[in-house]
């Protein structure tokens, strides 16, 4: 990963502002489906057990980013509707991205606006694949709470209770987002793995 793209770097550099910023932009923007949404949510939490970011702030400002992000998704998809499935592929747009989130909708269906916000690539585009289905904004909406609430608090307690509880947190901060990183990209890993076989 770039080094700009570390969660230490870009927290430190773009405090709390710059993390509700990302997390609006993983869930929300075409652009954002590369950004570190769940090794910056724990890095967070962590830092915010050190007193060195609100936690507070962070629980209310990325809850309400995600829950955003995925309505500007299923927006974008409802107004662009099944052309999506056409546009060509470009340095921020990869079809196969689309069918990815599309597979995984037709599979757990509703309850896909929830599980995608584990998935990373899958959470920027399931929003989008709703909106280009027949997902009822009012349907959509529900779901899109209930994910957006689990991810986000989630990943900061998990790093906030790392910080709590770990004896000399620091020594063991990068260990643990990495296996985080490795984890959050493990389905997508799984899958190039299976196609090569």
């Amino acid at each position: 990963m770039l080094s700009f793209l570390n969660p230490h770097t870009l927290i430190v550099l773009l405090g709390i502002v710059g993390v509700i910023g990302v997390i609006f932009a993983e869930t929300g923007l075409f652009v954002g489906f590369f950004l570190p949404g769940d090794s910056l949510l724990f890095t967070a939490g962590f830092l915010a057990s050190q007193h060195q970011l609100s936690f507070a702030w962070l629980l209310i400002g990325t809850f309400l980013a995600a829950v955003l992000g995925d309505t500007v998704g299923y927006a974008f998809g409802k107004k662009v509707g099944p052309a999506i499935f056409t546009k060509e592929d470009s340095i921020f747009f990869d079809k196969k991205h689309i069918a990815r989130a599309q597979n995984f909708y037709e599979k757990y269906g509703k309850k896909t606006i929830i599980l995608a916000r584990f998935i990373p690539i899958i959470r920027t585009f399931a929003p989008i694949v709703a909106g280009v289905g027949n997902m009822t904004y009012k349907t959509f909406i529900s779901f899109n709470v209930i994910g957006g609430l689990a991810w986000t608090e989630l990943m900061l307690w998990l790093g906030f209770g790392f910080g709590s509880i770990i004896p000399d947190p620091d020594r063991y901060v990068i260990p643990a987002v990495i296996v985080i990183i490795i984890v959050s990209a493990s389905p997508a890993l799984r899958e190039i793995f299976r196609k090569r076989v």
